[in-house]
């Protein structure tokens, strides 16, 4: 299991606030009781999550809230990447799969050949970000284009200078760090910045661990990369987000706000966690959920520690139904959507 970012820090955040009683949600879908308060020291069990190194600081920090409250329940969170993760989720041999993007195709497709059935759940608000070193003063501001000039599959071996990015900038060697192929961050980037998911110059520093691009971007003033909002949160002075002109002339940065009213684009996008049928009938796990999708650990989100943009009540109030009920399969037929909103989830209920 993988540490959990900042763990006295979180640890400090939560005992400052006013404890709240675990609110039981009596199941719409059966007649199981839901655990409360009270009983999550009775519970015992292992949940095994995988996946997004983006959704990972929300999971881990849910699984570590939880365990405090059901201290013999052993949680861990891995990373694989999105892609990476869905192999393992869709071989049943994961619980949960952290996921920056809704599942697509071709995955859904093994899950099914597998007998692997699943209920979706989005969890926040993410706002992918383009980053730069602290002491870079000219790469205040980018266009998509000048994304795409960066990122395309023709740009491989071609653009290496930031002057051919824009001829104002510097000539200096342009070094790239990114999500590496297994990454729903980067399926989703592509597909935003490049039009086609997937499709992406080769030549650069490739990991599904974004704490790799953190290092690596903060080490080198010609650098550049992108991951999720968290980690810039995570590492202010260390990394600078780049504001995003999306071809009307603004320039927007990712923020909590942005991100919230969907003026950052076009990366700000819906995070998931995937629940396997199998797995969200055994009591430890219907706990873990419903901890997770209630009040007491979403104001946390927003949280240095965390890091992302909380869902408006009515979406959590709607997915946490969607799981109750036991919901299968997705409302993305065809996989990540640029722009997605998640109003479907209420017209769903």
């Amino acid at each position: 299991m993988i540490p959990i970012r900042n763990r006295s820090m979180l640890r400090l955040v939560l005992a400052a606030l006013l404890p709240v009683a675990l609110v039981a949600v009596a199941a719409c879908g059966g007649d199981d009781e839901a655990p409360t308060t009270d009983n999550l020291r009775d519970l015992a069990g292992e949940i095994i999550a995988d996946g997004s190194s983006t959704v990972y600081p929300v999971t881990a920090a849910a699984a570590e809230e939880f365990r405090a409250k059901a201290p013999n329940v052993r949680i861990s969170v891995g990373i694989s990447g999105t892609g990476g993760g869905f192999k393992k989720f869709c071989a049943g041999e994961t619980d949960i799969q952290n996921a920056s993007r809704p599942i697509d195709p071709a995955e859904r497709e093994v899950c099914a050949k597998n007998g692997i059935e699943f209920i979706e759940l989005p969890v926040a608000y993410d706002g992918l970000s383009v980053i730069v070193h602290p002491d870079n003063d000219w790469a205040q501001c980018l266009t998509v284009q000048e994304l795409r000039t960066i990122w395309s599959p023709e740009s491989q071996g071609k653009v290496t200078r930031w002057n051919q990015v824009r001829p104002s900038f510097p000539d200096r060697p342009l070094v790239l760090f990114g999500a590496g192929t297994d990454s729903g961050t980067f399926d989703y980037f592509t597909q935003a910045i490049n039009g086609k998911e997937k499709a992406s110059r080769g030549d650069y520093q490739a990991t599904e661990d974004d704490n790799v691009t953190i290092t690596g971007v903060s080490g080198d003033r010609n650098a550049l990369g992108y991951l999720g909002y968290a980690y810039v949160v995570e590492n202010a002075g260390k990394v600078k987000a780049v504001a995003i002109d999306n071809g009307d002339g603004n320039c927007v940065e990712p923020s909590e706000e942005s991100i919230r009213k969907g003026t950052y684009q076009p990366l700000s996008r819906p995070i998931f966690i995937y629940v396997r049928k199998e797995a969200a009938e055994r009591p430890e796990v219907q706990a873990f959920i419903r901890f997770y999708l209630s009040k007491e650990f979403t104001e946390l989100i927003p949280t240095p520690e965390v890091g992302y943009v909380p869902l408006p009540d009515e979406i959590y109030e709607a997915v946490l139904q969607r799981f109750e009920q036991r919901v299968l399969g997705t409302l993305f037929p065809n996989g990540p959507e640029v722009g997605a909103t998640l109003d479907r989830y209420l017209q769903a209920r």
